[in-house]
């Protein structure tokens, strides 16, 4: 904390004093709750220059290319930790102990089935009910099992919660998925580890056995870790907006579902693959790179560039050597994989691209693995949602765990009408 201020003057007449505070790393902040005292309120649509809250979970440096949790480097994480390390360091603050991850591994996986009556829930949804719409219904509804751990003043019932919702998102989402194309749910295995259980859950039939690909699950679980958190977003902000009212958390994480569920959050992969499709075939490539470049078509290359990295992406250099090495050893033939490795030389090697920092991002990557392991584009988003929940529910359990928080009530700027005398529908 700094012990500077700012001063608000207008018109010359100072109307108020601002505190300037200091994180451990980052921009200043100016504190500005008082402001409404003086009569003002501040205007931020988007939020682009507003911080809702102080957290200690994820610090992103967009301009310098950094992502790092509790501390830690993304990079390190997703090479040296599985995700159930990920998980609980996000959740507890620090890299756990062998004797730690050991206990924490083995909550986990004996939280990983689902109470029976939940998957007659699904015989209520079409069967070309798009699997988010599944996931944002059966995840609200966990809570009409669990009437025990609802208190959400009492950290141990918050951390149950949170064991909960780690544990069992891969199986609701590999349930949505069996579900919409017919086949039986398959049940979790205790033998597995967190990534090796969704995809035996996700392609295993009763026919037949099953064996897991150990790059296939090490691409999954790399997916998992760099998907887990990214501070503020739009779907985190939701489910921390919803847990300031006190809602218990399996409807902050359904919240947290359907904020991700749009395509301007959730889809970028999504939307990948549907440019590739667009594109067709290796020889159109050039011809969409012009149209690309030109300032006058709205074409736009998905998953090059990010918002928040102006240099380069952390996560995608990792996410890149785990897409060649998924290519490499499934030997998958797909034109659309040949188009997005040609749209990956050209962005690397193309002056206009690299002068722009339009370089692939991990939504580019993730989406080429995503494809070449088989799974649909429908359940692209499904999958970002697993990977989030971690990073939702830490959020949710430190806003709660923070002394003097309060419901999040922001302002506006109105601009309707104003003393309008009303006609009866009689008289009218």
């Amino acid at each position: 904390m700094a012990d500077s201020k700012a001063s608000l003057s207008i018109d010359g007449k100072v109307i108020a004093e601002l505190p300037i505070l200091s994180g451990t790393a980052g921009q200043d902040v100016i504190d500005i709750r008082t402001l409404g005292g003086a009569g003002y309120f501040t205007y931020d649509p988007g939020f682009l220059a507003t911080a809702s809250c102080e957290s200690a979970i994820t610090y992103i440096d967009g301009g310098n290319g950094v992502l790092q949790h509790r501390g830690y480097p993304i990079a390190s994480l997703a090479k040296e930790a599985d995700f159930l390390e990920v998980c609980y360091l996000l959740l507890n603050g620090n890299a756990p102990t062998k004797a730690e991850y050991d206990d924490f591994k083995s909550i986990i996986t004996k939280h990983t089935m689902v109470h029976e009556k939940l998957a007659h829930f699904f015989q209520g949804f079409l069967p070309d009910a798009h699997p988010m719409a599944m996931l944002c219904g059966v995840v609200g509804a966990l809570s009409s099992f669990y009437h025990s751990d609802l208190d959400i003043d009492k950290p141990d019932q918050r951390m149950r919660s949170a064991h909960r919702l780690i544990a069992k998102m891969p199986t609701i989402a590999a349930m949505a998925y069996k579900y919409s194309i017919g086949q039986p749910f398959v049940y979790p295995r205790n033998d597995l580890t967190y990534a090796e259980n969704f995809l035996h859950m996700m392609f295993s039939v009763p026919a037949e056995e099953y064996n897991v690909s150990p790059v296939a699950a090490r691409a999954m679980d790399r997916i998992f870790t760099l998907h887990a958190d990214h501070e503020q977003n739009a779907s985190t902000s939701t489910v921390r907006l919803a847990g300031s009212s006190g809602a218990n958390p399996y409807a902050c994480i359904a919240a947290g579902v359907a904020s991700l569920w749009g395509p301007a959050h959730g889809g970028a992969n999504e939307a990948c693959l549907n440019m590739l499709e667009e594109i067709g075939d290796v020889s159109r490539v050039d011809e969409f790179v012009a149209k690309a470049k030109d300032k006058s078509d709205p074409f736009r290359l998905m998953g090059f560039g990010h918002r928040v990295y102006k240099n380069f992406d952390p996560r995608a250099t990792v996410m890149r050597e785990t897409c060649h090495e998924v290519l490499a050893d499934l030997g998958v033939t797909d034109p659309l994989l040949d188009v997005a490795m040609a749209l990956e030389k050209v962005a690397l090697e193309d002056p206009y691209f690299i002068e722009k920092k339009l370089y692939p991002n991990v939504d580019f990557y993730s989406g080429i693995i995503l494809k070449a392991l088989g799974i649909p584009t429908s359940m692209f988003t499904v999958i970002f949602a697993m990977s989030r929940t971690v990073g939702w529910i830490s959020h949710w359990d430190e806003m709660l765990s923070q002394p003097g928080q309060k419901i999040g009530r922001p302002r506006q700027l109105y601009t309707g009408e104003i003393d309008r005398e009303f006609t009866p529908l009689k008289d009218r």
